[in-house]
């Protein structure tokens, strides 16, 4: 039986097609499935495939929100 491995906030941004700043709001505000080891968060793609499909990258939130034009 094979060990699936740990990978980065780089791998699960490329994984998705998401900005890596978007891994770290999703872990705070979404409850992205995140391990935190040392100071580095670490995921098993299993977990995060399986949160996306529960529909966890569906929730909006201020930060992932377009701002209308003209606005800060």
């Amino acid at each position: 039986m094979t060990t699936e491995p740990w990978v980065s906030v780089e791998d699960v941004a490329k994984h998705l097609g998401i900005a890596r700043d978007s891994v770290y709001r999703w872990i705070d505000g979404r409850g992205l499935p995140a391990h935190e080891i040392g100071r580095l968060w670490k995921f098993k793609l299993t977990e995060v495939d399986e949160w996306v499909r529960a529909g966890g990258a569906d929730a909006h939130d201020a930060h992932d929100e377009p701002k209308p034009r003209g606005t800060r």
